[in-house]
């Protein structure tokens, strides 16, 4: 476990860097496949400048959620707010930019959001599950100290490592929750892709499968984590997560999204 892949000279290639890259190009790849399956109207050009508009829009949303919730350290290192390379970007700050990127780009070309939702779906979580990889070897999204056996013990200079000691005044096994999510990730994407795509349903139905899903896994991973972003004493993901799950699952039923 080390954030640093290699080093040319002064060129440091990092995992986390790494695998954002790795989910743009398979991401890329899955969402043309399905763009020309559902035969939606956008050329590989319009599929590469919509991938990396929404991509640059979840980058921006992502960081402005974790500022955010963490106004107290930023208002006070105000320098530190661009700073993205330093860590720092929420999952749900990222989904909030990338769908206000996806629904005005959408809108401007009169395609149906819905549908591209459900074109672009199994390659986020995909994305997600190749992004949790990059946390494990940065050694952050980390869990609380664990005694289960599959327990890891983070490098004392890795994120985990340090805010342990700092914590505990020594090195504890804690529980990967990045790898927990990683798997869950995985998990649904190929019962999407595998399985459900293909089947006769609505527009919107694999999007919000894949809002509930999601949310539903990474409310109970998000008990184990050790750094969760906090509003009072309610985790915010937990508090998120209960509200797309109930949303998704009002707007599912309203619509009878599962009908062909």
């Amino acid at each position: 476990m080390h954030p640093v892949l290699f080093k040319l000279g002064p060129l440091e290639i990092r995992f986390y860097g790494l695998m954002y890259v790795v989910a743009i190009l398979v991401g890329l790849y899955l969402i043309k496949r399905e763009v020309k399956r559902k035969a939606i109207p956008l050329s590989d050009e319009d599929v590469t400048n919509f991938v990396l508009y929404v991509v640059f829009g979840g980058i921006v949303g992502a960081r402005i959620y974790y500022v955010i919730f963490n106004w107290d350290f930023y208002s006070s290192n105000p320098l530190e707010i661009p700073a993205v390379w330093h860590g720092g970007l929420a999952i749900h700050g990222g989904l909030i930019g990338g769908i206000g990127v996806a629904y005005l780009y959408l809108k401007r070309r009169a395609i149906p959001f819905l549908r591209m939702a459900d074109a672009v779906a199994p390659a986020i979580i995909l994305g997600q599950a190749f992004g949790r990889f990059g946390n494990f070897m940065n050694g952050d999204a980390h869990g609380v100290p664990t005694d289960l056996p599959w327990g890891i013990t983070f490098p004392p200079d890795s994120v985990a490592g340090a805010d342990t000691i700092m914590k505990y005044g020594k090195n504890l096994p804690l529980h990967p929750t990045m790898l927990y999510e990683m798997v869950l990730n995985i998990s649904i994407f190929l019962f999407l892709w595998f399985y459900l795509r293909k089947r006769p349903s609505k527009d919107g139905f694999i999007f919000v499968v894949y809002l509930i899903l999601y949310s539903t896994g990474r409310f109970f991973v998000e008990a184990f984590r050790a750094d969760s972003l906090m509003l009072g004493p309610f985790r915010v993901a937990q508090v998120v997560s209960i509200a797309l799950i109930l949303s998704g699952l009002f707007y599912m039923v309203r619509r009878r999204l599962w009908e062909g």
